[in-house]
This record gives structure tokens, sequence and C-alpha cells, in this order.
């Protein structure tokens, strides 16, 4: 028995069929020489010219191709170095189908073939839309290639008797069965046949395991168990799936392994069933104008998902069309492997055209546009602006005219035109003034809105020195022109600014003006002469009137005519008026223009001081010890002077001759030119009190000037800190003992009585908190316990004794009317009972028995209310002498008088016409 598998190929229809792609898809392993596919079929027009390339087929001796040669065996058609087959004449009318081998030739004689199958086909015929185009194409496909499937065998075993049972390396390996995609049926589509060569003794059963058989996706393949025919049984996807990985089993009836399982590669085979997708629909670019040929402007993509390894899915670019044509219709180019978008021609001018709109074409089938599918996006270019236009000045002259001294206005406008991107540094302009101006009194502004150049006046113009200037004026943009632009002429321009002459204030040539005066210089000294210049030297001869204007203390006058300055009263350089020695005071001076005009003049008088004003004794109190001692000397004592050097310090003090007491207790000592010390003399005891000490202090002024003033000087006892203490300061106050003894037992009395009210307080506290009130303290009303007319409770109010709404018996005698029920709504007359008198401040014990009298006072009281309140309708108590409401109904004549109920007003006429005032019918 043979001990080795054997696999039978068909290799017909490996030759037959299309899809049998043995490099790429059989091998993942180390690199095989040969065509990457067997067999090619390709359709075509029925007409071929000369040159035009059909398809390329793709070849790899895994050493590079080098000297690698391919021929074709029908001479119509020619292969080029790169496998590119071509028609090498014109083929016209090709009604079959025409096949040809090609071969490559290595350099080691090796030799490889393929073989070529071309169709013709009128899918591109007019009239037929596109669905019908790729109908007919898998029509096509499908119809032209059918053979028979192969058939896959297990081999038996073989024996050799000198080595017995072993297994032998097969040089043959299984090919992977290869399925196109989308395939019509019918189905199940009987793929390959499974044998065992034991099938012809024992019965074998075929299964196949493995994702499309028994795992998800289930029964995508199926095979039958006895014949081992394996089908697939639905149309497959590349693009969800692209390979499928089974194993076939072959077991007996029994169940037991009959062969080892072999592995199944299925692959499956791309169709051009899926269209270029754009990612975008619409892509927005740029580019520069005046860009030169060749500029990259952007780029478009397309993802196909078909196999990119193959025609199917190897993508080229197109342009369509392009809007505007303007200057050529053919502006942009586009690489029709990468969908980079380029130039192509110069002659961008964004001023004429900013925007182009190009529509791309994508088509698979390596741009085929026989046979691939394709899509279309639009790509928007937009040509961005560069400084190609420069500047120019509307007019080469301008004019305008300004009013003399003034400042930050428009004298002139200069417009400008400019061709680029409107408010863009390529267009936004910016003006100088090169000549004409060397005093810098004009600058230009550029209105950001329109572009324009005001001419402003940024320091003030005199008609008197300038009666007119002459610019010139250059214009330029933001940005600098582009590379090869020039300026133009009409850059630069001149403008003419005439100066309007205006009548001018008069002006003071000193201001301020500084003078230097004593102060107390008396009034109607003249101190100077302030007057004012016309600078109108053009206009006839102004008179200048002088006034003043801001004069703090009013000192001083001012001739109207001349301007000389004159004091009305004297100078005080200790004014409040005067700021660091200087009074300010302002004038003005008004011509007799038209209009008039008026200028302001400062005089600033520096006062020079003069001793005027005496020093007086600083401070005014101070206290002492009554005993001097060692640490304690005195009180240290100045002088303030309103004058300065050499008319203040240093000062002198001295003690007056009399009273004589004054010397005899007090001493003064120099400590330094601006201090001195007033202390008692020592051994000099005296009593704690406010003493009145005279000081004579002297300035150094040229005569000197002297003030007396007087110091408070309290006395008092000291600790030996030398601080008063507090019983002396009071003694110095002008306390004496008793007086201080008659406040101390004041103050104790006083705490004493805070002391027995606080107890008091608590007392109470106390007592309320043991004695219980007969109240809730939340609900303790003492303070409110009012007589009100109220009605009472209510029905639902059983504890009231209902007699009181009846007409008591005692009171018949004062009552004018007839014994019986009486009207309760109304007041007796009668005098009212006393109730009793609520003390103001009642004791919290006393509220029950103040209630308790309260309560016996109104129930012995006839006139307390509810005189008024007979509104309880449904209740009529118990022993009620109206007896039951039936006996209205009674015909009983009985000695009862219902003529009261005419008394009860309009509600009970009918009641008292019924029962009351009548005879019985």
């Amino acid at each position: 028995m043979r001990t080795d598998f054997a696999v039978v190929l068909t290799a017909a229809l490996l030759l037959h069929t299309f899809w049998r792609n043995n490099a790429e898809h059989a091998s993942k392993g180390p690199c095989r020489p040969g065509f990457s596919q067997s067999f090619y079929s390709v359709l075509i027009s029925r007409d071929v010219l000369q040159g035009q390339g059909i398809v390329k087929v793709k070849f790899d001796d895994c050493a590079g191709n080098d000297g690698v040669v391919f021929q074709s065996s029908d001479p119509v058609f020619g292969v080029r170095t790169d496998g590119s087959i071509f028609a090498q004449e014109d083929v016209a009318s090709l009604h079959e189908p025409v096949q040809f081998k090609v071969t490559a030739s290595g350099p080691q004689a090796e030799v490889w073939e393929t073989v070529i199958q071309l169709t013709a086909t009128d899918l591109t015929s007019p009239g037929r839309n596109e669905n019908e185009v790729e109908e007919e194409e898998k029509k096509q496909k499908e119809e032209t290639f059918q053979a028979p499937p192969p058939v896959i065998m297990f081999s038996g075993s073989r024996f050799n008797s000198t080595k017995g049972h072993r297994r032998q390396k097969r040089d043959w390996v299984i090919p992977p069965i290869n399925v196109a995609e989308n395939s019509r049926g019918p189905f199940p589509q009987m793929l390959v046949s499974i044998r065992s060569d034991q099938d012809q003794d024992i019965s074998i059963r075929y299964s196949i395991t493995g994702v499309g058989a028994d795992q998800p996706p289930n029964e995508v393949f199926s095979i039958d168990p006895m014949v081992g025919k394996m089908f697939v049984t639905r149309p497959l996807d590349r693009e969800h799936r692209s390979s499928y990985h089974l194993r076939a089993h072959a077991v007996d009836m029994n169940g037991n392994q009959v062969e080892n399982p072999i592995d199944l590669y299925i692959f499956v085979i791309d169709m051009n069933d899926n269209r270029p997708e754009f990612k975008n629909q619409v892509y927005n670019g740029s580019v520069d104008e005046g860009s030169k040929p060749g500029t990259y402007v952007m780029h478009l993509s397309a993802f196909d998902a078909d196999d990119n390894t193959t025609a199917n899915g190897m993508v080229r670019y197109r342009i369509l069309s392009q809007t505007p044509h303007s200057p050529i219709p053919n502006m942009f180019t586009i690489n029709s492997e990468t969908g980079d978008i380029g130039t192509v021609a110069p002659g961008l001018d964004r001023e004429k055209v900013s925007q182009y709109t190009i529509i791309v074409q994508a088509t698979d089938m390596e741009g085929n546009l026989n046979f691939g599918l394709s899509n279309t996006a639009t790509a928007i270019i937009t040509v961005t602006d560069i400084n190609d236009n420069p500047p120019m000045l509307t007019s080469r002259t301008f004019s305008g005219e300004v009013p003399e001294n003034q400042v930050d206005v428009a004298v002139a406008n200069l417009t400008v035109i400019d061709a680029d991107q409107p408010h863009s540094p390529n267009w936004n302009a910016i003006y100088r003034i090169i000549s004409g101006d060397p005093n810098g009194h004009f600058t230009i502004r550029t209105d950001p809105v329109t572009n324009d150049g005001m001419v402003t006046v940024v320091k003030p113009v005199d008609f008197e020195m300038n009666r007119g200037f002459m610019l010139t004026v250059v214009v330029s943009n933001q940005a600098h022109l582009a590379s090869g632009i020039q300026s133009s002429l009409q850059s630069t321009a001149g403008v003419t600014i005439s100066v309007q002459d205006v009548n001018e204030p008069p002006y003071f040539p000193t201001n301020p003006k500084h003078i230097r005066f004593e102060e107390g210089v008396p009034a109607g000294t003249s101190l100077t002469t302030f007057s004012a210049s016309d600078p109108d030297r053009l206009q006839m001869q102004q008179l200048i009137r002088y006034s003043k204007l801001n004069d703090p203390a009013d000192w001083l006058s001012i001739n109207r005519t001349n301007g000389q300055i004159v004091t009305t009263a004297v100078l005080d350089r200790e004014s409040v008026y005067v700021k660091n020695n200087i009074y300010e005071a302002t004038f003005l001076a008004t011509d007799n223009g038209s209009p008039a005009a008026s200028g302001t003049g400062t005089l600033q008088i520096y006062l020079i001081d003069i001793n005027d004003n005496p020093p007086a004794l600083v401070p005014r109190e101070s206290q002492i010890c009554e005993r001097m001692n060692k640490n304690v000397n005195g009180v240290n004592i100045t002088a303030a002077d309103a004058d300065t050097d050499p008319n203040a310090g240093p000062f002198v003090f001295e003690l007056p001759n009399f009273p004589s007491s004054i010397r005899r207790n007090w001493t003064i000592s120099r400590i330094s030119g601006d201090y001195a010390r007033l202390g008692l003399r020592y051994q000099i005891y005296l009593e704690p009190g406010m003493y009145e000490v005279p000081v004579i202090v002297s300035d150094s002024g040229n005569p000197p000037l002297s003030n007396r003033s007087v110091i408070k000087v309290k006395v008092c006892p000291c600790d030996e800190h030398g601080d008063c203490t507090t019983l002396g300061a009071v003694a110095a106050a002008g306390l004496g003992t008793g007086a201080i003894i008659s406040i101390l037992i004041c103050i104790i009395i006083l705490l004493s009585m805070v002391l027995l009210f606080v107890v008091w307080i608590k007392r109470r506290e106390k007592e309320r908190q043991t004695k219980q009130l007969l109240i809730d303290p939340e609900d303790d009303v003492r303070d409110n316990i009012l007589k009100y007319d109220e009605e009472g409770g209510g029905e639902e109010d059983q504890d009231y004794d209902l007699s009181q709404l009846q007409q008591p018996d005692s009171l018949e005698h004062i009552m004018s009317k007839p014994p019986g029920v009486r009207r309760v709504d109304e007041r007796p007359i009668i005098p009212e009972s006393q109730y009793p008198i609520r003390p103001v401040v009642p004791h919290p014990g006393d509220i029950g028995d103040f209630i308790h009298e309260g309560l016996r006072a109104a129930d012995n009281d006839p006139t307390a209310p509810p005189y008024d309140s007979l509104l309880v309708f449904d209740y009529e108590g118990s022993g009620s002498t109206a007896g039951s409401v039936s006996s209205l109904n009674s015909t009983s004549t009985g000695d009862q008088d219902y003529d009261y109920l005419n008394d009860w007003g309009p509600r009970f006429k009918k009641l008292a016409d019924m029962y009351g005032g009548g005879d019985d019918d």
C-alpha cells in the first residue's frame, strides 16, 4: 500500500482561469520567481491604435530583473522592458478574443511564461448608462472563462519492503483556491473536489472546518460528505474578507481518521466593484498671484477599497475643467498618481481672477477611462494677493489752508488708489512728508477705512513767521513691494498749505515775572510795570488794556493802560496766601481786535522777611513735682516765631522781676539756643495746685522783639519715677482732703445701692420660679386683660349660662315694656357694675385672684354682654322658656301674648301677623 499522499492538479485549469494568482496569494514566504499571474484577461475597445498601452504584467526573478527579456508570441503586440504590453500596429475591428503568450527569459536561460487574452467590448458606446456598462463588464468577465474545478486527492501510504513504512516528502504543494468576489452563481457553486485514494476500499466521509465553514461566518463554504465536492454558498466580498483558511478531513463511517487533514487556502479575487472616494467633496487651496509654473498649490486624495496591488485599486487623477478659463484654460495641472495640483502656466493675477474652481476626476484601473470607475471632487483655489500694485495718488498736487495757532486740525485730504487686497498690508497706505516742513508742523494720518491721507497740524503755525508751506509727500504700502515691482511716479505729490492770519492774543514777554520786595511795604508802593506785547505786527496797531484776574489777598492793582503794579495793602510774608515766601497774582491783557483776544501773565513777588513777629512760649501748660529731686529738674520750654532766620532763634528766656515771688520760687536755666528749663528752686516746697508763671522770651532780630508769656504749671506730689500720683493730680486740681473723702464716700454709697438693687432683682426672679403661674408663660396676657364686647365661643362652647340672653326678672320694675321675653339687642339703661381695678405692677401670685374677681363681677352685671349676642339659632338650651318650636303650628289659644313680635322689626313682621294682633278665623 502506498505511504504518501499525492495531489493531482489540473494545470489546464490554472492556465485558463485569470484569477489564479500564484505569486502574490499563494506564498508569504521566500521569493518565488515568475509572473504574478499565470493568466491575464483584458477587455479593450474594438479599435486599438499603434503604440497604445494595453496592460502591464508584473514579473520578478528575485534578482532585480537584471537582464530579463520579454517576448510576445503575437507579432501584433509587443512587450516593453517594464512589462507593458502595447499594440505595435493599428488593430481595427477586433471581433474575437485574441490569446497569446508572453515569455520572460533570464540570464541563466530560465524561461517563464504567462497567457494574455484580449477581448473586444462596446461598453463605451453611446446611449448606455454607467450601470449597464458595469453589468456588461462583469458578465463578460464571468462568461469568458469557465472550467471544471480541480481535484485534490488524499493519497494512501506506500510500503517499502526494505525499510518498512515511512512518510516521504512531496515536491507538490497545494495551490490556493481563488474565488472571484461578487459572483452571480448559481449557488452553491462548486470549487474543488476532494478524494482519498482509499475510497475504493472503504466508505469515506469528508468534512471541512475553519472560519467560513463551522466558524463565523458559518456555512460560507460547504462540502458533500459523500463525494467530497466543496462549494461556495454565497457571493464573497473581498473588501469584507480577503481570504479563508479551511482544513479538509476524511474519516470512515465510524469516525476514525483515514487521512491526515489537509490545509485549504481560499483567496477572494478582487473585482473592480468600488469607486474611488475622495475624503472631501470640496478642497480649498491657495497660491500667490504671479507664481511661476511648477509651484505647488494643494493636494487631493481619493481612496479605493479595491486591491491596491492590482489595477482595480490603482487610482489616477486628472483635471476635467477649470473655471474661469482666464488667462488660459489650463492654468493648473495635477500629478496623476499623487494628486498634487500645481501651476503649469504663468499669468496668475488676483486683480483679474481671484479664484479658480477645478473639477478633478479620480479613476481606478490605473486611469483607464474605458474600464475604470470614476469619481469627482471640486478644488477651489484662491489666488492670494502680493504687493504687486504700488499705491498711486489721484493727483499730482493737493492744497489746503489752516488758521494760525491751531493744532489737531486736518488741512488737506490726500486720496490714493491701490489695486491690491483692501485692508491688507499690501493695500494699507503710509504717507511721509519728505520735504517742506523742517520744523515738523504737520503729519499725515491714514484713514483706516478709506486709506486716504489726512494732513494734520501737530505744531501751531505763525502767520507772521510763515504764510504758507510747500510739502512733498510720498505714499507707500505697509508691506514691501513684491520682487521686481517698481514704485510708480504717481506715488509722490505736492501739497500746498496756506496759513490764515487771525487776531492773536497779547502775550507777556516774561511770564511769569519775578520781583523781590521786603514785607511790610505800605499801600501805594509801586512794585513794577507788567506790560504785554501784541504779536500781530502786520495788522494795524492795536491797543492793549490790563486788568486783574486773580489776586488772592487783594494786595495789588494794575494800571489799565501801562500795566504798572501798585500795592493796595501791606504785604505780609506770614499771610496764608504766601507760599514759600512767594505771593502770586495773575493779570489779563486784552487787545481791541475783532474779535478781541486776551492773554494772561503771572507776577511772582518774593517777600523778604523782617522782624515783625515776637516769639511765643511753648508749651503753655505743664506739670512739675512739688519737691525737686535729682532726676527731675523741671519743665523744658521753647518758643515759636513766625519769622525766619535771622529774625527767629536763638531765643532768650527770662523771669520778670515783678512779682518777686516768681524769681524766689522759680528758676530758668538755658539748655540751647532755642530751649530752656523752668523749675523750682532747690529746697522750695509749694502746695499742690495750679500756678501761672510769667516768662519773657526775646528773639534774635535787629532790633529784637520780646513777648511776656504765661505758662500754667501744675504742682503735684510725684512717685519715685517723677510722675504725678492720682491723689496728687486731684489735689493739684484744687480739691482739699475733706472734699476727696466726701467723694469717696459717695462712690461707696452708690455702689451699695447698685448691689442692693441686684439682690432684689435676683429675689424676684427666684419667687417667680418657685410660685407656679395660673397660665402658661407663653400665654401670659396679664398686661392685655381687656373687656371686649365679644359674642362668645359659638355652639361648641357649652360652658356659658344662656339665661344671660334673657331679660332678668329683677329688672322688670325698671323696664317700661310688658313682662316676658325682652329684646336683648340693646343695652339696659342701668348703672354699670364696678369691676376690680388691676394694679399697675401686679404680683405674679395675684393673677388668679384678679381673674376670679372679674368673673364674679361680670356674672352679676346685668349690663354685661351678651345683651346683643343672640346669634345661636339652633340651640335652645335646657329649660328654655321659649318652649318647643312645634308650638308655632299649635291652634290652641292660651295666654301667650305674641304682640312683642311687632317690636322685633320688619324681619319678624310676617310672624307677628300670623300669631299676634288679630282674631281667629
